[in-house]
């Protein structure tokens, strides 16, 4: 094996970094890979956290080398592991984001149909895959909860995930929001596998309490955030109307990639290895430089959507425990569409109205289960002495409108 490829990376959280293996060196090289520093972890938080500019190459890294901690604490216990498994769950979890797009979440709603990230990392496993003589059969397989061994698909994707670990520690650290500082490497330390699940050690039932909370917190406090809300609601609507001008023939200024979705109705029945290549080329610069452009367009919508976003005049948003009124929603287009004589659908860029929820334990999904010293494993619900964890169970929804502050 050379040497040149057992690199170390140097790690804001967890200090260095090793690469196992030259096939997941091979991979982090990949120009697919590589795209993911271009790709942004947090969306448009930045605008709330100055701080918040790290990316998904970061988190894939991150998870990576929790997932490296997580197999040597599972061998000391005996839990055995081969080295074919040991690479696998390397290259699933250092891969499982490969798919986002642009600013993740806003791309998924606007210019691909509804095709999730999750089902382009798969796309781009499986490309992977074929350019690497099927060495990534046995990751796909885990990356799509197949493999017959529970627990390493739960490692990979399940409430207390080696994805989940590193993105709660990691964006609590990058936005500087302390409550969201989770102990991943002491939750790593209490792993354990019985009957092919995975398990807490009863020691680190305080652990999980603590990872639950700071997940509900970084939910409310920075995912579910409304300034970061409404910049991606009108991101979204950035790209859904550069969408339709095209369709209507209007030309766009944008990178041929970026083009290229918008002038293509892509779903899943139709992302081929085409569309794979080109999306491969899209990430954060191409739509920040569009926008750049558009902000100078004749199109009263275009225009004023991308000036909002770039110089961070963003629309009003008020959050409410009960559903918005029609009459209020009403009301704020009809202001709109007067002020600036524009049709009700063009008002609908500025005035909408939507709903968040929080989670932060599903009871119906795959429970965390903790392992008490005489063997049984109970459910962390039914083990902690924290009232509120009950609580954390159940979907909380908040209602939100838009609406713009001041004269466009």
């Amino acid at each position: 094996m050379p040497n040149n490829k057992l690199k170390i990376f140097n790690d804001p959280i967890y200090g260095f970094i090793t690469i196992p293996n030259t096939l997941v060196f091979d991979l982090i090289e990949h120009k697919y890979f590589q795209r993911l520093r271009r790709i942004s972890q947090m969306g448009m938080s930045y605008l709330v956290y100055p701080g918040a500019h790290h990316t998904r190459f970061h988190h894939a890294l991150g998870s990576m080398y929790l997932m490296q901690k997580a197999v040597n604490v599972l061998r000391f216990k005996d839990v055995t592991i081969s080295d074919d498994e040991e690479t696998a769950l390397y290259v699933a979890i250092l891969l499982h984001d490969i798919g986002h797009g642009p600013f993740s979440h806003a791309m998924e709603h606007s210019i691909v149909n509804e095709i999730s990230h999750e089902e382009i990392s798969l796309a781009f496993m499986e490309k992977l895959n074929s350019e690497f003589n099927g060495s990534l059969t046995l990751a796909i397989e885990i990356f799509k909860g197949e493999y017959h061994r529970r627990f390493m698909c739960q490692l990979i994707s399940s409430q207390l995930d080696m994805d989940r670990a590193d993105y709660l520690k990691r964006d609590s650290f990058y936005t500087g929001v302390a409550e969201g500082n989770i102990n991943s490497e002491r939750l790593i330390t209490m792993l354990n596998v019985i009957n092919d699940e995975l398990v807490i050690e009863e020691k680190g039932i305080y652990s999980v309490e603590k990872f639950l909370i700071a997940r509900r917190f970084m939910y409310w406090q920075v995912y579910l955030h409304k300034t970061g809300l409404v910049a991606e609601q009108m991101l979204t609507r950035v790209l859904q109307r550069a969408k339709e001008l095209v369709k209507t023939g209007v030309n766009l200024e944008a990178s041929a990639p970026l083009a290229y979705f918008l002038k293509n109705d892509i779903n899943l029945s139709n992302f081929n290895n085409d569309s794979l290549e080109i999306f491969s080329r899209l990430d954060d610069y191409d739509i920040v430089s569009a926008m750049k452009s558009w902000q100078y367009h004749d199109d009263f919508v275009l225009k004023n959507l991308c000036d909002i976003i770039i110089n961070r005049d963003l629309l009003k948003i008020k959050i409410k425990n009960k559903p918005i009124k029609a009459s209020s929603l009403k009301a704020h287009k009809e202001a709109l569409m007067a002020e600036y004589n524009i049709t009700n659908a063009e008002a609908n860029y500025f005035v909408f109205n939507g709903k968040i929820t929080n989670q932060a334990y599903k009871k119906s999904k795959e429970q965390i289960n903790i392992l008490f010293k005489t063997g049984k494993v109970k459910d962390i619900i039914k083990v902690s002495d924290q009232l509120n964890l009950n609580a954390l169970s159940k979907p909380v929804t908040k209602y939100y409108i838009c609406y713009p502050k001041n004269k466009m």
